[in-house]
């Protein structure tokens, strides 16, 4: 079954508004996971300059409206989506090459 079959029917709002929910839940947990993979690619990066990366920004992009296809999604969301993620994490990737450095500058 692709992903956009997955969505049950519902009555109410309150219906939508519990399956959102739920989904909220799982998706926060695996975006928690993301970012702390941020956290070891800025250990990992030994220059600034590498944490903003166009070219996995575009493939990542491009991965993702193929996935949202293929499940049925609509891709310009979840490339909207993603790229919003993407931004975030940058800026969060930025701050933690920061932070890991700090100490060993002194």
């Amino acid at each position: 079954m692709i992903a956009a079959n997955k969505a049950r029917h519902c009555e109410t709002m309150d219906e939508v508004r519990s399956h959102i929910d739920e989904l909220d839940e799982r998706i926060t947990a695996l975006l928690v996971e993301r970012t702390g993979y941020m956290t070891q690619a800025a250990r990992i990066k030994q220059d600034a300059s590498k944490v903003h990366d166009q070219g996995r920004i575009e493939f990542i992009a491009a991965r993702v409206r193929r996935m949202a296809a293929e499940q049925g999604g609509q891709p310009d969301v979840l490339e909207a989506a993603y790229r919003a993620l993407m931004d975030a994490s940058i800026a969060f990737e930025h701050r933690e090459f920061a932070r890991l450095r700090e100490g060993a500058a002194a």
